[in-house]
């Protein structure tokens, strides 16, 4: 009786044991390693797609090129989840995305095999001609290997790099993921010119990928033409890669070993300046449920592997994202100025909803956030009222234009920005933590922070009558609190907060969505004799300064609380009460902000227990601020 074959993943530690395997073995090795993944996936949830879509191109590279001497650098990193099983991690893959467990991306303090850490799209191609100077400057690195995928290298970075990379002329290698273009296999004379391409004696990378190109099958001809459309809009043409420098091969089936291996390999043996290899891939490849799936199972919840249903609760509120798209929808029918702009984002956003409804004042502009801040000030200059979703993290990219373009010509750009204060399984790369600071500093921006779902409708309905300057709202990720939805939104005076509960002895100044928290704190400190009033500042700038003073007068203790850096709303209240001098008087002043650190990815609330900022920290910083004893306090309790 035939003893089955030992798994050929059960024999990869590093990819060194992946370049001591056989063709034939490397092609069994895709085959679990996809396997590997979908069950991994299904049970921690993740970017389950474009991992999948990328399965051949990572064991090839790791076959082909010599990491981690070599650098292989993952553009955004949504797709190294096989990267990571066969980088030494596959015992620890079904701790991603949790707490303690491993990150969703490439980190370079979890692995020699990530040398460039990536979250955020289009940062590969430069990162990558970094290694290659430092390789040329003697520095003990290879290869830099970058691999893009074709959103990512549409953005304005992606082409700097490009650009870059041509003119310095250095050997260089760009995969280019392309998961827009159909897929035709290889036959006849393509099969047998990639059968000997490796052994072929031709001079140079440019001839060979002539020749290449000569052999392509005519539905991949039409899909080398496309790509020259692609990137120059004529046929015929040099594509861009080539105007810049490059040596281009392809297209190629990212899915297809016996053509991805000889080209590599040919690649590595003859490339003397910087090439670029299209590669065309299927996301989801492979799992049934995830190439039908419109998103293609970008990002997926813990799923059933037979049946691909995802395991998601059932929400117990509206999205503050829904609560966005449906509002700012009604808004628009009823005022025609209303326009939306995203950056690659409409349904993380809710943008979609406004584009269902409104399809010409709906705007994605890509991965592009610089251009969608101008965008949208060159609109608001036209007249209009442009209001521009893009997640906190990502509203970074574009902060020069915000200052440049839209604060100091003081236009009236509204800012919606979701994913705001710490976001959960993505992690420190995506944790809105610095919109605060960054946006409070700049003269003429008014700032706002949802408590809740009903107050983002106002804070809505208030950005959209406010036509004197710039102004931004956050909010975070997921579920409201379950408040009731007014039907239209209240414009609320500019500068003003509100006073929830009025206490004696300590007040709490809440800015944002971290309110409900708040008010269990004074629950708890009510339990305790602690007479407490709790307040929703609403604004971070203009301050509610006249509400500042009545809490600075009438109590022992102040504390802010927030869902943001040191030097942002706390930090804003803390320059007026100096200024103003109420800090001389012995008013005890606390700020409750998230920790000057980034935090790793964990849940929303373990992330926000890692920040000291749970509605038990709330009240023993309240009570260390009365100078009473803490040490009883909070113990049995969350």
């Amino acid at each position: 009786m035939t003893r089955p074959a030992t798994p050929v993943l059960d024999r990869i530690e590093t990819p060194a044991d992946i370049r001591r395997l056989s063709d034939g073995d490397l092609t069994r090795l895709a085959h679990e390693l996809r396997a590997e993944t979908i069950s991994a996936v299904s049970e921690t949830g993740g970017h389950l797609g474009s991992s999948l879509g990328v399965v051949e191109l990572t064991v090839a590279i790791h076959a082909v090129f010599n990491t981690p001497y070599d650098k292989l650098v993952w553009d955004v990193g949504h797709q190294c989840y096989p990267h990571k099983i066969v980088t030494g991690r596959r015992d620890r893959i079904r701790t991603l995305r949790k707490k303690d467990g491993l990150s969703g991306f490439t980190k370079r303090a979890e692995s020699p095999y990530d040398p460039f850490g990536a979250a955020h799209s289009s940062t590969s191609i430069s990162a990558a001609l970094g290694f290659t100077i430092a390789r040329d400057l003697g520095e003990p690195t290879g290869d830099a290997i970058a691999v893009i995928g074709d959103g990512a290298i549409s953005a304005g970075m992606a082409y700097e790099a490009l650009n870059n990379a041509g003119a310095e002329g250095r050997r260089l290698f760009v995969i280019l993921n392309d998961n827009e273009m159909s897929i035709a296999p290889p036959v006849g004379a393509m099969s047998k010119y990639l059968s000997r391409l490796a052994d072929t004696p031709l001079g140079t990378l440019r001839d060979i990928a002539e020749d290449f190109a000569a052999h392509l099958p005519e539905p991949f001809r039409h899909g080398a033409e496309r790509a020259r459309q692609l990137m120059t809009g004529t046929i015929g043409q040099a594509t861009l890669f080539e105007a810049l420098g490059f040596d281009y091969i392809g297209p190629i089936d990212g899915h297809d070993l016996g053509q991805i291996l000889p080209v590599l390999r040919a690649a590595k043996a003859r490339a003397t300046g910087p090439v670029l290899i299209h590669a065309v891939t299927v996301k989801g490849k492979g799992y049934g449920p995830a190439e039908k799936s419109d998103d293609c199972y970008h990002g997926v919840s813990p799923f059933d592997v037979e049946t691909g249903e995802q395991r998601k609760s059932k929400p117990n509120a509206p999205t503050y994202t829904k609560v966005f798209g449906q509002t700012l929808s009604r808004m628009a029918d009823t005022d025609p100025k209303i326009v939306a702009v995203t950056a690659a984002m409409p349904d993380g956003t809710g943008v979609d909803i406004v584009a269902g409804a409104h399809p010409a004042r709906a705007f994605d502009v890509g991965i592009a956030e610089q251009h969608a801040v101008t965008f949208a000030a060159g609109m608001a200059a036209g007249g209009l009222r442009p209001f521009c979703a893009i997640y906190s993290s990502f509203l970074q990219r574009g902060y020069d234009q915000i200052v440049h373009d839209v604060a100091l010509q003081n236009l009236p750009v509204r800012f919606c920005i979701d994913r705001a204060g710490l976001v959960g399984a993505d992690g420190a790369t995506h944790a809105g933590s610095f919109d605060i600071s960054y946006l409070s500093a700049l003269p003429n921006m008014t700032v706002m922070a949802a408590a809740d779902e009903a107050e983002l409708v106002h804070m809505l309905a208030t950005m959209a009558a406010h036509d004197s300057g710039p102004s931004a709202v956050r909010y975070p990720r997921g579920e409201g609190v379950g408040v009731d939805l007014p039907e239209t939104g209240e414009v609320l005076p500019i500068g003003k907060g509100r006073v929830l509960r009025e206490g004696s002895a300590v007040a709490i100044l809440s800015f944002g969505a971290h309110l409900a928290e708040v008010q269990k704190a004074a629950e708890d400190l009510e339990e305790r004799g602690v007479s407490v009033t709790v307040a929703d500042a609403r604004f971070a700038k203009p301050l509610d300064t006249a509400l500042i003073d009545d809490l600075a007068a009438g109590h022992r203790a102040l504390l802010t609380v927030e869902q943001g850096s040191v030097l942002g709303f706390g930090g804003m209240v803390l320059h007026h009460l100096a200024a103003s001098g109420r800090l001389d008087r012995g008013l005890a002043v606390r700020t409750l902000t998230l920790p000057d650190r980034f935090i790793d990815q964990a849940s929303p609330a373990e992330m926000y227990e890692d920040a000291g900022l749970t509605a038990a920290d709330i009240a023993r910083a309240a009570l260390s601020a009365l100078g009473v004893g803490t040490a009883e306090f909070g113990r049995g309790r969350a």
